[in-house]
Protein backbone atom coordinates (compact mmCIF):
# COMPACT_ATOMS: atom_id res chain seq x y z
CA UNK A 1 0.00 0.00 0.00
CA UNK A 2 1.45 3.08 -0.82
CA UNK A 3 1.21 5.97 1.58
CA UNK A 4 2.57 9.07 -0.38
CA UNK A 5 2.10 8.88 -4.31
CA UNK A 6 3.46 11.40 -6.26
CA UNK A 7 1.76 12.46 -9.63
CA UNK A 8 3.13 14.93 -12.41
CA UNK A 9 4.24 17.13 -9.63
CA UNK A 10 5.36 20.51 -10.53
CA UNK A 11 6.87 24.02 -9.23
CA UNK A 12 7.50 26.84 -11.48
CA UNK A 13 8.63 30.34 -9.54
CA UNK A 14 7.74 33.52 -11.43
CA UNK A 15 4.84 36.12 -12.37
CA UNK A 16 2.97 33.57 -14.69
CA UNK A 17 3.75 30.10 -13.96
CA UNK A 18 1.12 28.12 -15.64
CA UNK A 19 2.86 29.95 -19.15
CA UNK A 20 5.89 28.02 -17.90
CA UNK A 21 3.91 24.96 -17.38
CA UNK A 22 2.81 24.97 -21.16
CA UNK A 23 6.61 25.58 -22.52
CA UNK A 24 7.38 22.62 -20.32
CA UNK A 25 4.89 20.24 -21.37
CA UNK A 26 6.06 21.46 -25.13
CA UNK A 27 9.08 20.35 -24.36
CA UNK A 28 11.70 23.44 -23.63
CA UNK A 29 13.95 22.81 -20.53
CA UNK A 30 14.63 24.57 -17.25
CA UNK A 31 17.43 26.60 -18.64
CA UNK A 32 15.51 28.00 -21.86
CA UNK A 33 12.50 29.07 -19.92
CA UNK A 34 14.61 31.05 -17.29
CA UNK A 35 16.17 32.66 -20.39
CA UNK A 36 13.20 33.69 -21.76
CA UNK A 37 10.47 34.23 -19.44
CA UNK A 38 12.69 34.74 -15.94
CA UNK A 39 10.43 31.72 -14.28
CA UNK A 40 12.88 28.93 -12.33
CA UNK A 41 11.70 25.56 -12.68
CA UNK A 42 11.67 24.15 -9.12
CA UNK A 43 10.38 20.44 -9.92
CA UNK A 44 9.28 19.00 -13.04
CA UNK A 45 6.57 16.65 -13.49
CA UNK A 46 7.87 14.46 -10.35
CA UNK A 47 6.05 11.50 -10.16
CA UNK A 48 7.18 9.18 -7.34
CA UNK A 49 5.06 6.61 -4.69
CA UNK A 50 6.39 5.64 -1.03
CA UNK A 51 5.02 2.29 0.12
CA UNK A 52 4.19 1.78 3.78
CA UNK A 53 7.26 1.35 6.47
CA UNK A 54 9.35 2.63 3.19
CA UNK A 55 12.70 4.79 3.58
CA UNK A 56 12.36 6.71 0.57
CA UNK A 57 15.30 8.84 -0.34
CA UNK A 58 15.22 11.69 -2.76
CA UNK A 59 19.55 12.57 -3.21
CA UNK A 60 20.26 15.22 -5.52
CA UNK A 61 22.84 18.32 -5.85
CA UNK A 62 22.20 21.83 -4.23
CA UNK A 63 20.18 23.68 -6.90
CA UNK A 64 18.27 20.07 -7.94
CA UNK A 65 14.82 21.04 -6.76
CA UNK A 66 14.87 17.99 -3.81
CA UNK A 67 14.24 20.37 -0.80
CA UNK A 68 11.23 21.96 -3.12
CA UNK A 69 10.39 18.78 -3.35
CA UNK A 70 9.37 17.91 -0.11
CA UNK A 71 7.94 21.29 0.84
CA UNK A 72 5.47 20.27 -2.46
CA UNK A 73 4.74 17.18 -0.23
CA UNK A 74 3.51 18.79 2.82
CA UNK A 75 2.08 21.93 0.88
CA UNK A 76 4.54 24.55 2.48
CA UNK A 77 4.66 25.39 -1.14
CA UNK A 78 2.21 26.14 -3.22
CA UNK A 79 2.86 23.40 -6.14
CA UNK A 80 1.99 24.93 -10.00
CA UNK A 81 0.36 21.31 -10.90
CA UNK A 82 0.28 18.01 -10.43
CA UNK A 83 -0.87 15.58 -7.50
CA UNK A 84 0.06 15.03 -3.86
CA UNK A 85 -1.48 11.87 -2.72
CA UNK A 86 -1.35 10.83 1.24
CA UNK A 87 -3.17 7.98 1.97
CA UNK A 88 -5.40 8.41 -1.17
CA UNK A 89 -6.24 11.62 -0.48
CA UNK A 90 -5.16 14.39 -2.59
CA UNK A 91 -3.95 17.17 -0.18
CA UNK A 92 -3.55 19.79 -3.01
CA UNK A 93 -7.55 19.74 -3.14
CA UNK A 94 -7.71 20.35 0.66
CA UNK A 95 -8.89 23.81 2.12
CA UNK A 96 -7.02 25.30 4.77
CA UNK A 97 -8.34 23.73 7.88
CA UNK A 98 -8.32 19.97 6.39
CA UNK A 99 -4.40 20.72 4.96
CA UNK A 100 -3.60 21.72 8.86
CA UNK A 101 -5.44 18.22 10.49
CA UNK A 102 -3.11 16.36 8.06
CA UNK A 103 0.02 17.69 8.68
CA UNK A 104 -0.35 17.20 12.44
CA UNK A 105 -2.13 13.66 12.11
CA UNK A 106 -0.30 12.25 9.66
CA UNK A 107 2.88 14.11 8.85
CA UNK A 108 6.11 14.62 10.61
CA UNK A 109 8.99 17.26 9.74
CA UNK A 110 12.12 17.20 10.69
CA UNK A 111 14.62 20.23 9.83
CA UNK A 112 17.90 20.63 9.16
CA UNK A 113 18.16 23.56 11.58
CA UNK A 114 16.05 21.51 14.39
CA UNK A 115 14.09 24.37 15.01
CA UNK A 116 13.64 24.06 18.29
CA UNK A 117 11.90 26.41 20.52
CA UNK A 118 15.46 27.80 22.95
CA UNK A 119 13.02 28.84 25.97
CA UNK A 120 11.71 25.39 26.19
CA UNK A 121 12.93 22.42 27.54
CA UNK A 122 13.92 18.63 25.73
CA UNK A 123 10.63 17.27 27.27
CA UNK A 124 8.46 20.65 26.10
CA UNK A 125 9.95 21.12 23.02
CA UNK A 126 9.25 17.09 22.41
CA UNK A 127 5.32 17.81 23.63
CA UNK A 128 4.84 21.17 22.26
CA UNK A 129 2.80 19.24 18.98
CA UNK A 130 0.42 17.27 21.22
CA UNK A 131 0.44 20.40 23.28
CA UNK A 132 -0.87 22.47 20.23
CA UNK A 133 -3.26 19.59 19.61
CA UNK A 134 -5.33 20.26 23.29
CA UNK A 135 -3.83 17.10 24.42
CA UNK A 136 -3.73 16.93 28.34
CA UNK A 137 -0.46 17.61 29.98
CA UNK A 138 -0.04 14.20 31.37
CA UNK A 139 -1.04 12.36 28.71
CA UNK A 140 1.80 14.38 26.22
CA UNK A 141 4.50 14.83 28.99
CA UNK A 142 4.03 10.73 28.74
CA UNK A 143 4.42 10.09 25.47
CA UNK A 144 7.16 12.51 24.97
CA UNK A 145 8.94 10.54 27.71
CA UNK A 146 8.73 7.74 26.04
CA UNK A 147 9.67 9.02 22.40
CA UNK A 148 12.92 10.90 24.29
CA UNK A 149 14.02 7.30 25.97
CA UNK A 150 13.37 6.27 22.47
CA UNK A 151 15.85 8.71 20.82
CA UNK A 152 18.26 8.43 23.53
CA UNK A 153 17.94 11.00 25.66
CA UNK A 154 16.51 10.00 28.91
CA UNK A 155 17.97 11.57 31.01
CA UNK A 156 18.11 15.23 29.24
CA UNK A 157 14.66 16.17 29.14
CA UNK A 158 14.81 19.23 31.79
CA UNK A 159 17.95 20.62 29.53
CA UNK A 160 17.44 23.25 27.16
CA UNK A 161 18.55 23.17 23.52
CA UNK A 162 21.91 25.56 24.03
CA UNK A 163 22.88 22.96 26.53
CA UNK A 164 22.78 20.08 23.58
CA UNK A 165 24.96 19.44 21.35
CA UNK A 166 24.34 19.93 17.72
CA UNK A 167 23.69 15.64 17.66
CA UNK A 168 21.50 15.43 20.54
CA UNK A 169 19.57 18.76 19.52
CA UNK A 170 18.10 16.78 16.11
CA UNK A 171 17.24 13.60 18.10
CA UNK A 172 14.79 16.17 19.52
CA UNK A 173 13.97 17.19 16.72
CA UNK A 174 12.80 13.81 15.54
CA UNK A 175 11.39 13.01 18.91
CA UNK A 176 9.54 15.54 18.93
CA UNK A 177 8.07 14.60 15.30
CA UNK A 178 7.50 11.24 16.63
CA UNK A 179 5.42 11.84 19.40
CA UNK A 180 2.67 12.99 17.38
CA UNK A 181 2.62 9.25 16.17
CA UNK A 182 2.53 10.52 12.46
CA UNK A 183 2.83 7.63 10.20
CA UNK A 184 5.06 9.21 8.18
CA UNK A 185 8.61 11.36 8.35
CA UNK A 186 9.45 14.07 6.46
CA UNK A 187 13.36 14.55 7.20
CA UNK A 188 14.87 17.44 5.02
CA UNK A 189 18.81 17.36 4.83
CA UNK A 190 18.24 16.14 8.83
CA UNK A 191 21.38 15.48 9.27
CA UNK A 192 23.79 17.60 7.16
CA UNK A 193 24.83 20.21 9.66
CA UNK A 194 26.21 17.56 12.06
CA UNK A 195 30.00 16.63 12.10
CA UNK A 196 30.89 13.16 10.41
CA UNK A 197 30.86 11.31 13.65
CA UNK A 198 27.44 12.67 15.02
CA UNK A 199 26.26 12.02 11.47
CA UNK A 200 27.24 8.83 11.22
CA UNK A 201 25.31 8.17 14.73
CA UNK A 202 22.23 9.76 13.75
CA UNK A 203 21.96 7.83 10.56
CA UNK A 204 22.53 4.39 12.49
CA UNK A 205 20.11 6.04 15.15
CA UNK A 206 17.49 6.33 12.68
CA UNK A 207 18.12 2.68 11.29
CA UNK A 208 17.28 1.59 14.27
CA UNK A 209 13.91 3.22 14.90
CA UNK A 210 12.47 2.17 10.88
CA UNK A 211 12.95 -1.44 12.50
CA UNK A 212 11.54 -0.45 15.63
CA UNK A 213 8.65 1.55 14.90
CA UNK A 214 8.66 1.23 10.81
CA UNK A 215 7.97 4.57 10.06
CA UNK A 216 7.39 5.94 6.49
CA UNK A 217 10.43 8.17 5.95
CA UNK A 218 10.53 10.83 2.96
CA UNK A 219 14.50 11.41 3.47
CA UNK A 220 15.92 14.35 1.61
CA UNK A 221 19.86 14.98 1.22
CA UNK A 222 22.69 15.77 -1.25
CA UNK A 223 24.92 12.97 -0.20
CA UNK A 224 25.20 9.93 -2.03
CA UNK A 225 26.70 7.22 0.89
CA UNK A 226 23.80 8.75 3.18
CA UNK A 227 21.32 8.11 0.27
CA UNK A 228 22.72 4.61 -0.13
CA UNK A 229 23.17 3.73 3.52
CA UNK A 230 19.40 4.79 4.66
CA UNK A 231 17.37 4.33 1.78
CA UNK A 232 15.17 1.29 0.93
CA UNK A 233 14.89 3.08 -2.76
CA UNK A 234 16.39 6.29 -3.92
CA UNK A 235 15.23 9.10 -6.44
CA UNK A 236 18.32 10.69 -7.98
CA UNK A 237 17.33 14.59 -8.93
CA UNK A 238 18.72 16.69 -11.59
CA UNK A 239 17.55 20.27 -12.88
CA UNK A 240 14.26 19.49 -11.08
CA UNK A 241 13.36 15.98 -12.77
CA UNK A 242 13.94 12.38 -11.23
CA UNK A 243 16.23 10.79 -13.49
CA UNK A 244 16.56 7.23 -11.77
CA UNK A 245 14.22 5.63 -8.87
CA UNK A 246 15.68 2.22 -8.02
CA UNK A 247 17.36 0.58 -4.79
CA UNK A 248 21.35 1.23 -3.57
CA UNK A 249 21.93 -2.18 -5.57
CA UNK A 250 20.02 -0.83 -8.80
CA UNK A 251 21.69 2.14 -9.12
CA UNK A 252 25.18 1.70 -8.36
CA UNK A 253 24.88 -1.50 -10.82
CA UNK A 254 22.95 0.14 -13.80
CA UNK A 255 22.97 3.69 -13.61
CA UNK A 256 20.17 5.41 -15.94
CA UNK A 257 22.73 8.33 -17.59
CA UNK A 258 26.16 9.46 -17.81
CA UNK A 259 25.03 12.03 -14.63
CA UNK A 260 24.16 8.99 -12.39
CA UNK A 261 27.52 7.33 -13.32
CA UNK A 262 29.47 10.14 -11.96
CA UNK A 263 27.92 10.31 -9.01
CA UNK A 264 28.40 6.23 -8.05
CA UNK A 265 31.84 5.92 -9.84
CA UNK A 266 33.73 6.26 -6.28
CA UNK A 267 31.34 4.97 -4.23
CA UNK A 268 33.22 2.42 -1.75
CA UNK A 269 31.01 -0.82 -2.55
CA UNK A 270 31.59 -2.63 0.39
CA UNK A 271 30.38 -0.59 2.36
CA UNK A 272 26.91 -0.57 0.73
CA UNK A 273 26.42 -4.13 -0.81
CA UNK A 274 25.46 -5.91 1.84
CA UNK A 275 25.70 -9.70 2.16
CA UNK A 276 22.48 -10.64 0.69
CA UNK A 277 23.68 -9.50 -2.69
CA UNK A 278 26.41 -11.69 -2.82
CA UNK A 279 25.54 -15.32 -1.14
CA UNK A 280 24.84 -18.25 -2.96
CA UNK A 281 22.50 -21.42 -2.24
CA UNK A 282 25.01 -24.16 -1.29
CA UNK A 283 25.62 -26.43 -4.04
CA UNK A 284 25.27 -29.25 -1.45
CA UNK A 285 22.86 -29.63 1.30
CA UNK A 286 21.76 -32.44 3.05
CA UNK A 287 18.98 -32.74 5.92
CA UNK A 288 20.37 -33.70 9.67
CA UNK A 289 18.38 -36.91 8.94
CA UNK A 290 20.39 -38.18 6.02
CA UNK A 291 23.64 -40.56 6.93
CA UNK A 292 27.18 -39.92 5.80
CA UNK A 293 26.78 -42.60 3.27
CA UNK A 294 24.31 -40.27 1.32
CA UNK A 295 26.42 -37.33 2.19
CA UNK A 296 29.79 -38.63 0.15
CA UNK A 297 27.54 -39.82 -2.68
CA UNK A 298 26.12 -35.94 -2.41
CA UNK A 299 29.73 -34.25 -2.27
CA UNK A 300 31.02 -36.86 -5.27
CA UNK A 301 28.17 -35.73 -7.75
CA UNK A 302 29.07 -31.87 -7.43
CA UNK A 303 32.79 -32.36 -7.12
CA UNK A 304 32.84 -30.74 -3.31
CA UNK A 305 34.31 -31.62 -0.31
CA UNK A 306 32.58 -30.42 2.32
CA UNK A 307 28.69 -30.41 2.73
CA UNK A 308 26.39 -27.86 4.76
CA UNK A 309 23.82 -29.75 7.33
CA UNK A 310 20.49 -28.88 8.10
CA UNK A 311 17.45 -30.42 9.64
CA UNK A 312 13.92 -30.65 8.78
CA UNK A 313 13.48 -26.81 9.34
CA UNK A 314 16.40 -25.94 7.47
CA UNK A 315 17.68 -25.01 10.68
CA UNK A 316 21.64 -24.49 10.10
CA UNK A 317 23.45 -27.62 11.77
CA UNK A 318 27.23 -27.58 10.61
CA UNK A 319 29.39 -28.50 7.79
CA UNK A 320 30.25 -31.91 7.41
CA UNK A 321 33.73 -32.51 5.57
CA UNK A 322 34.05 -35.25 3.03
CA UNK A 323 37.10 -37.24 5.20
CA UNK A 324 34.75 -37.31 7.47
CA UNK A 325 31.87 -38.19 6.32
CA UNK A 326 33.69 -41.57 5.05
CA UNK A 327 35.13 -41.99 8.91
CA UNK A 328 31.53 -41.91 10.58
CA UNK A 329 30.53 -44.61 7.51
CA UNK A 330 33.55 -46.96 8.35
CA UNK A 331 33.32 -46.42 11.86
CA UNK A 332 29.67 -46.31 11.99
CA UNK A 333 29.55 -42.88 14.38
CA UNK A 334 26.64 -40.92 14.79
CA UNK A 335 27.54 -38.24 11.65
CA UNK A 336 26.71 -35.30 13.93
CA UNK A 337 29.66 -35.80 16.13
CA UNK A 338 32.11 -34.81 13.01
CA UNK A 339 30.03 -31.81 12.34
CA UNK A 340 32.16 -28.47 12.23
CA UNK A 341 30.01 -25.34 14.21
CA UNK A 342 32.46 -23.15 16.10
CA UNK A 343 34.97 -22.29 13.09
CA UNK A 344 32.25 -21.08 11.04
CA UNK A 345 31.62 -18.02 10.44
CA UNK A 346 27.84 -16.69 10.36
CA UNK A 347 26.54 -13.12 9.14
CA UNK A 348 22.91 -11.74 8.49
CA UNK A 349 21.98 -11.08 5.09
CA UNK A 350 22.08 -6.82 5.74
CA UNK A 351 25.76 -6.71 6.88
CA UNK A 352 27.75 -4.58 4.86
CA UNK A 353 30.53 -6.45 2.95
CA UNK A 354 33.13 -4.30 4.54
CA UNK A 355 32.57 -6.16 7.78
CA UNK A 356 32.89 -9.21 6.31
CA UNK A 357 36.23 -8.96 4.31
CA UNK A 358 38.47 -9.10 7.30
CA UNK A 359 36.78 -12.39 8.38
CA UNK A 360 36.73 -14.17 4.32
CA UNK A 361 40.89 -13.99 4.54
CA UNK A 362 41.51 -15.80 7.33
CA UNK A 363 38.18 -18.08 7.67
CA UNK A 364 38.48 -21.94 6.70
CA UNK A 365 35.07 -22.10 5.20
CA UNK A 366 32.67 -20.14 3.41
CA UNK A 367 30.60 -17.81 6.00
CA UNK A 368 27.12 -19.16 6.24
CA UNK A 369 24.24 -16.27 6.19
CA UNK A 370 21.66 -17.49 8.56
CA UNK A 371 18.37 -15.90 9.88
CA UNK A 372 16.34 -16.97 12.53
CA UNK A 373 18.76 -20.04 12.67
CA UNK A 374 17.84 -21.12 8.96
CA UNK A 375 20.98 -21.44 6.34
CA UNK A 376 19.90 -18.72 3.83
CA UNK A 377 23.15 -19.05 1.92
CA UNK A 378 27.11 -19.14 1.56
CA UNK A 379 29.65 -16.81 0.98
CA UNK A 380 32.97 -17.49 -0.20
CA UNK A 381 36.08 -15.20 -0.36
CA UNK A 382 35.21 -15.45 -4.45
CA UNK A 383 32.10 -13.73 -4.04
CA UNK A 384 32.86 -11.10 -2.20
CA UNK A 385 35.99 -10.01 -4.14
CA UNK A 386 33.85 -10.38 -7.47
CA UNK A 387 30.75 -8.74 -5.77
CA UNK A 388 33.60 -5.64 -5.51
CA UNK A 389 35.76 -6.33 -8.74
CA UNK A 390 32.82 -6.62 -11.31
CA UNK A 391 30.95 -3.81 -10.01
CA UNK A 392 34.36 -1.25 -10.64
CA UNK A 393 35.20 -2.82 -14.05
CA UNK A 394 31.88 -1.97 -15.05
CA UNK A 395 31.92 1.67 -13.89
CA UNK A 396 35.17 1.86 -16.06
CA UNK A 397 33.78 0.89 -18.65
CA UNK A 398 30.74 3.39 -18.52
CA UNK A 399 33.46 6.33 -17.82
CA UNK A 400 35.69 5.24 -20.63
Amino acid sequence: MNKIEVKNLTKIFGSHPQQGLKRLKNGEEKDDIHKKTGMTVGVNQASFSVEKGETFVIMGLSGSGKSTLIRLVNRLIEPTAGEVLIDGEDITKMNKAALIETRRKKLGMVFQKFGLLPHRSVLKNVAYGLEIQGVSKEEREEKAMQTIDDVGLKGYEDSYPDQLSGGMQQRVGIARALTNDTDILLMDEAFSALDPIIRKEMQDELLKLQDKLGKTVLFITHDLDEALKLGDRIAIMKDGRIVQIGTSEQILENPANDYVSSFVKDVDRSKVLEASHVMKKPEVLMTYKDGPRVAVRKMEEVGASSIFVVDKEKNFKGLLTIDDAIRAYKEDIPMEDFLIVEAIHSTTKETPLNDLIGIAVDAKYPITVIEDGKLLGIISRVSILSGLVLGKEKDEVIST
